[in-house]
């Protein structure tokens, strides 16, 4: 049962009762003059700012994600995969590689982002992996940049400490030196130093191109073009 808090005043002795009109038009009366003083404090009220929705989907600094996959012909031994998964946060930088450090074998990452830098830019991720598969071990590691116009030198290495023989412990490493000639278009050098197979020189040199599109990149890496059996890595790289 719903209780009224509405009070009721008895009438006065001697006091007349107003009539029905009277009451009607004092009571129309004062509705109007509430309506006009609540319109006149909505008028000189601040309008509130405007709310992005894509802060009530997305709070806070966004995920940044990359995909890539390499395609490996080397001329003495059988062609291969390589991919890798990244997913950055702020400073934190996670990533999986199958492949990498030998066949049939992935790696877990944990890195560190550090950027700075307005006309030279560079950024730095040290970084610890777990490897594991037909190789086992731990590896610290790192990936880095540094960007000067159109002109780009990116690094990215680890040392991989084997678990089962510590003698067979080694360093890998992947280094470019790239020029953007167009937007949409790149040369450049590159190197590598890898056990995942075996070729006559320790430290593989050679030329890249790479084509780009929104936020995907198509690269062509020819190492020892010199040589008579050069070998061919195409590399895939999309990032969201």
């Amino acid at each position: 049962m719903y209780l009224s808090r509405r009070r009721k005043y008895p009438v006065r002795a001697g006091t007349k009762n107003p009539s029905g009109p009277v009451q009607l038009g004092r009571c129309g009366l004062l509705l109007l003059y509430c309506c006009h003083a609540s319109a006149q404090t909505a008028s000189n009220a601040a309008p509130l700012p405007p709310v992005d929705s894509r802060e009530l989907k997305h709070p806070g600094a966004p995920w940044d994600f990359s995909v890539s996959l390499y395609a490996y012909f080397p001329p003495q031994a059988g062609n291969y995969l390589q991919p890798t998964l990244t997913a950055d946060h702020e400073w934190l930088h996670l990533e999986m590689r199958y492949n990498y450090e030998a066949l049939d074998t992935a790696s877990a990452w944990l890195g560190y982002n550090f950027n700075g830098g307005d006309k030279l830019e560079w950024t730095f991720s040290p970084m610890l992996g777990g490897v594991f598969g037909k190789l086992s071990g731990v590896a610290p590691g790192y990936q880095g940049s540094l960007r000067w116009r159109r002109l780009e030198l990116y690094s990215e290495g680890e040392y991989v400490i084997d678990s089962a023989d510590s003698s067979a412990s080694f360093f890998y490493n992947w280094s470019e030196l790239t020029l953007s000639a167009l937007d949409w278009m790149g040369i450049g050098l590159v190197a590598q130093h890898t056990h995942v197979y075996r070729t006559d020189r320790e430290v593989q040199r050679g030329l890249l191109v790479r084509f780009s599109y929104r936020r995907a990149d198509l690269t062509t890496n020819v190492f020892n073009p010199d040589d008579g059996h050069p070998t061919l890595v195409i590399a895939l790289h999309v990032s969201w």
